[in-house]
């Protein structure tokens, strides 16, 4: 490692519960060799006396899940901050225009949150080509094995697969589904027909993508023009007995809608994200044999969120030694990423 005559000020702001799975031992000290910073301050709140004094100094703040919102008076509390090096995802519920106009770098980790999002997204896939989800519910209640024409329509060979949005989760399950016998489809408004080619897909209209799918993953960010894209109209352009993944947001897809569907039996779901999150208690999608529920879970998680303490340590050496981030986020790319 080069050495560093000087060592920027930098501050943890984020939920406590989170720093120790990020930031194991060895890559706190790694940390530790290049910025000074107390690794027992964690900021919850910008207006708290207790962290005046570290916050005023902070050149740079390594942030994650739980950090309050970085606007004008959280600025005013940080008046060196140079740079936010964000330990999770999407920063759009976190940064504000007080921010861009300031000229303070941002960095995400939500590159190295793609890659268990989109494991999740093709295990999914596999099983459910496999219709695992009705054959298990049906193991269970009869005990005996399905016959041939119940496993008559099973299988992933030729499995038409449309994904919806090549983002970074997007991109990465297009590369993981490259070596199996899928036929894949693509809806992105800003791909082009080649470019989709070269991610191993056929680029389609978002209602001819439902129409010639046999599941439907959506990958596309949370933002106005998404919003409720999968209405009650697109939904029922999807195949009877087709399957709708969702890991990306419930805002994308109108829940009534999707309910029906659900509850008509018409289309099968694997759901990590819903609306509202969680579900009310009532709701029928906790006991549907068709829907697969889980809560919120393929993102980063467990030994997964060291990656995303490792991303934002080698961006903050890059800050230190005066070269390009590597995983900055600008405020143009935000019209259309998460």
């Amino acid at each position: 490692m080069p050495s560093r005559p000087h060592l920027p000020r930098a501050v943890f702001a984020m939920d406590p519960v989170h720093l120790p799975l990020l930031f194991p031992p060895p890559l706190m000290a790694r940390l530790m060799q290049t910025a000074a910073i107390d690794p027992a301050l964690v900021v919850r709140d910008f207006a708290d006396p207790a962290t005046a004094e570290a916050l005023a100094g902070a050149e740079v703040l390594i942030t994650g899940w739980g950090c309050p919102r970085l606007d004008a008076d959280a600025l005013a509390a940080a008046p060196a901050l140079r740079a936010v090096l964000h330990a999770a995802g999407s920063v759009r519920s976190l940064v504000g225009d007080a921010l861009w106009k300031a000229g303070v770098a941002v960095s995400s980790a939500v590159t190295g949150n793609a890659l268990p999002v989109a494991e999740y997204t093709l295990a999914m896939i596999l099983l459910a080509g496999k219709d695992t989800f009705t054959h298990r519910e049906r193991f269970r209640a009869s005990h005996t094995y399905p016959s041939a024409a119940e496993t008559a329509a099973t299988g992933n060979v030729g499995r038409r697969v449309g994904v919806i949005g090549a983002s970074r989760v997007g991109r990465r399950l297009l590369e993981l589904l490259r070596p199996f016998d899928f036929t894949v489809l693509l809806h992105d408004p800003y791909v082009s027909a080649a470019e989709a080619a070269a991610f191993g897909a056929e680029l389609l209209s978002l209602e001819d993508l439902l129409r010639h799918s046999d599941i439907v993953s959506l990958h596309a960010p949370d933002i106005p023009e998404t919003y409720r894209m999968l209405d009650g109209d697109r939904l029922a352009l999807i195949r009877d007995g087709g399957v709708l993944i969702n890991t990306s947001r419930g805002a994308l897809v109108d829940p009534e809608a999707l309910t029906d569907e659900l509850v008509s039996g018409r289309l099968h779901a694997v759901l990590d994200v819903t609306e509202p999150e969680p579900l009310p208690a009532g709701s029928p999608l906790y006991h549907l044999p068709n829907v697969f529920l889980t809560p919120h879970i393929a993102g980063s998680l467990g030994n997964e969120l060291e990656r995303l303490g490792r991303i934002v340590v080698e961006e903050l050496e890059r800050v230190v030694d005066g070269v390009a981030l590597v995983h900055e986020v600008r405020e143009v790319d935000l019209v259309r990423v998460a």
